[in-house]
């Protein structure tokens, strides 16, 4: 074994990924599982029994392939486990659960003020604090039970290695629990008294300790993790040293604008803007909606790519697609979506549309965070042949850039083992899209949008 070989774990919302990654950040091997919920038993719950089977059988199989030194957890946020010395306390509940309405009005009287946390009210769960007070509430016994809160990434760490420990991009992920600009916990932890219970923190490229209860891991250290959507930024955290303004948008279930240099103080929490924290406890303003799912419903379940000439039908003849398309999150979360024109007909039409809308809402969110600078789109939507080409053609002036990389996250979490390494950027700045009538089309769209 002469491969010096990083191994990433990658839980999105929808499907964790498993990568085997050599010296140089090259891919050795991956694999895949599906992020599955399970509806049974107290609430809706991530299956993290078989991920961590799916995760114990592949870190073999890749130890026949490489000598790995590290493991590096990267998850999606609004998550987080309660654990004693055993493990679990409560399953891990699923951030898209609903909540009851009585106790978000009881949770909203407490939560800090967006001014505090930089953190907007949210459907659902996806403000960790009202999880972590549903559930003291509802279940105080075994809350009472826990020793600490883990945020996601900090779990599987923990499960790894046995080492707590707490990690601010994930703290900082619209929780309540953390205020950016100070770089402390907020006022709701300590009202609740949970301060305790959060491990110390330490940085997403701190090794904790070795692998547990693992032969052929022997020596692997396991690192304390990272918020997904930061380790798609990492790469860029130089630029933004250098006071350079630029935007990473960064797609898969959701996409999420991240604009370096644009002012704080422009976000508006009923939009679904935010400060999200970086790997360094620095705010980076954000706005975001749920951009996969919203293209998978409007794609339909066979998509199919489209041409051209689809794209160039569906503006001509204003087949519009106004949000939103899914339950949770974006500006314009709890509005109905609707087609308005001629409706698409085949299935490349459905992905013509689709790649429109999230162009659209995209376009959207840079004007709402006054983005400055060039764009790089990593992600999902790379794989899209239209989407780039027609975000820089409703950006004129502005360039927008593909990232060559198979994963942002996954190059995020190499690069925190390789600490102070920064890989060459291989990024392909797209021609804009010359599409007759596209800037009415925006306009149109602009307006129903806002005026419903």
């Amino acid at each position: 074994m002469t491969i010096d070989a990083t191994v990433v774990l990658d839980i999105g919302k929808t499907n964790a990924k498993l990568t085997l990654l050599d010296a140089a950040g090259a891919i050795v091997a991956e694999q895949r599982c599906p992020n599955s919920i399970i509806q049974t038993g107290l609430y809706p719950h991530y299956d993290t029994e078989r991920l961590w089977d799916w995760l114990q059988t592949t870190l073999a199989a890749f130890s026949q392939l490489a000598r790995i030194s590290a493991i590096v957890p990267v998850t999606h946020g609004a998550t987080a486990a309660l654990v004693d010395d055993e493990g679990l306390v409560l399953p891990i509940l699923d951030y898209e659960s609903s909540l009851p309405q009585a106790l978000a009005a009881e949770y909203a009287a407490l939560r800090p003020a967006f001014a505090d946390s930089l953190s907007p009210q949210l459907p659902c769960g996806l403000n960790l604090g009202l999880q972590l007070y549903w559930l003291a509430k509802t279940y105080p016994q075994q809350f009472a039970r826990a020793r600490h809160i883990l945020t996601y990434p900090q779990y599987w760490a923990w499960r790894l290695c046995g080492v707590a420990a707490s990690e601010v991009t994930s703290l900082g992920c619209h929780t309540d629990l953390w205020q950016p600009q100070q770089g402390s916990f907020s006022s709701l932890v300590h009202h609740m008294e949970w301060t305790q219970l959060f491990p110390p923190l330490q940085a997403a490229w701190t090794a904790l300790g070795p692998v547990r209860n693992h032969p052929a891991l022997s020596g692997c250290q396991v690192l304390c993790g990272i918020h997904d959507s930061n380790a798609s930024l990492l790469r860029y955290l130089e630029t933004e040293a250098n006071d350079q303004p630029r935007t990473v948008l960064s797609t898969g279930t959701w996409a999420i604008a991240a604009a370096f240099g644009a002012p704080l103080d422009r976000l508006d929490e009923t939009a679904d803007m935010l400060a999200n924290v970086n790997a360094l406890g620095q705010p980076v303003a954000c706005m975001r909606f749920m951009g996969g799912r919203e293209f998978s419903v409007l794609a339909g379940a066979s998509p199919q790519v489209c041409a051209m000439a689809d794209i160039e039908r569906l503006v001509r003849q204003s087949t519009l697609a106004l949000p939103c398309f899914a339950e949770s999150g974006g500006p314009f979360v709890g509005q109905a979506g609707c087609i308005e024109g001629p409706s698409p007909r085949t299935a490349q039409e459905h992905y013509a549309l689709a790649t429109l809308y999230c162009a659209l809402m995209s376009d959207y969110c840079l004007d709402a965070l006054d983005a400055q600078g060039p764009v790089t789109v990593e992600g999902s939507f790379t794989d899209n042949p239209h989407f780039a080409s027609l975000l820089a053609a409703l950006r004129p002036g502005r360039d927008v850039a593909v990232s060559q990389d198979a994963s942002g996250t996954t190059c995020g979490g190499w690069m925190l083992h390789r600490w102070g390494e920064v890989p060459a950027m291989e990024a392909t700045v797209e021609k804009p899209l010359e599409l007759a009538g596209l800037m009415t089309y925006r306009e149109q769209w602009r307006q129903l949008t806002v005026s419903r």
